[in-house]
C-alpha cells in the first residue's frame, strides 16, 4: 500500500476499534494533525490519516499498545513512514521510538492535549468545543482531579520539542478540533 487513503485509514481505526468514544478521539485526533499541516505547508492528508489511525491497536491490544501497530501495519503493507509516525506517539509510554520528524513531534504533543480539550468542552453548559478558550483547558490543568487520565508532562515536552509555547499549542489544538465538532459530538448547543 503506497499511498494509504483516509478510507484505508478509517476502515483499519473500524475494524479494531468499537468504543465511540476511541473513535471520536480518532477523529479528534486527524481534525488537529489536518489543522497543523495545513498551517506547516506539510502533506494535510497523511497528517490526517496518521492522526486517525494513531491509537487503531489500543482498544483490543492495550499492553501491546504501539508494537501491535506496526505488526497490523505492516501485514497491511502500512509504509514505514506511517508506521514509524503512528508509534512514535507512544514514546516513554509503551515504545522507545522518539519523535523526531515535524509530524510525529506534532502528534505526540497534540494527543493527550485533544483528551483534556474534550473534557473540558464537555462540563461546560454548552457541551461545545466552539466556546472553549485557552484559559479554560489551563484553568482544568491545574485541577490534578480533573481528567486524571491525561499526562500533562507529555504535553509540555511535546511543546517544548515543539518550541511552541504551551497556550499557542493549546489554541491552535482547539481551533483544529473545532474543525470537526460535528463528527466528533462536540458541536453541543451552540448556534452558528
Amino acid at each position: 500500500m503506497e499511498n494509504p487513503t483516509r478510507e484505508d485509514a478509517f476502515n483499519l481505526l473500524k475494524e479494531f476499534t468499537k468504543s465511540d468514544s476511541l473513535i471520536k478521539h480518532g477523529l479528534s485526533v486527524e481534525g488537529v494533525m489536518r489543522y497543523f499541516a495545513k498551517k506547516n505547508n506539510e502533506d494535510v492528508e497523511k497528517w490526517g490519516i496518521i492522526g486517525l489511525i494513531h491509537d487503531h491497536d489500543y482498544e483490543m491490544y492495550p499492553e501491546e499498545h504501539c508494537h501491535k501497530a506496526r505488526e497490523i501495519m505492516e501485514e497491511r503493507g502500512w509504509p514505514e513512514e506511517y508506521i514509524r509516525a503512528v508509534q512514535s506517539h507512544g514514546y516513554g509510554i509503551c515504545v522507545d521510538v522518539i519523535p523526531e520528524t515535524l509530524l510525529e513531534k506534532t502528534l505526540y504533543a497534540i494527543d493527550e492535549l485533544t483528551g483534556l480539550i474534550t473534557a473540558t468542552a464537555l462540563v461546560r453548559p454548552s457541551k461545545s468545543i466552539m466556546d472553549v478558550k485557552v484559559k479554560s483547558v489551563k484553568k482544568k490543568w491545574k485541577t490534578k482531579q480533573f481528567s486524571t487520565g491525561v499526562d500533562r508532562s507529555i504535553i509540555e515536552k511535546g511543546a517544548e520539542d515543539l518550541g511552541v509555547e504551551l497556550a499557542d499549542l493549546i489554541n491552535d489544538t482547539i481551533l483544529g478540533m473545532r474543525e470537526v465538532a460535528d463528527s466528533i459530538g462536540l458541536k453541543g448547543l451552540i448556534e452558528e
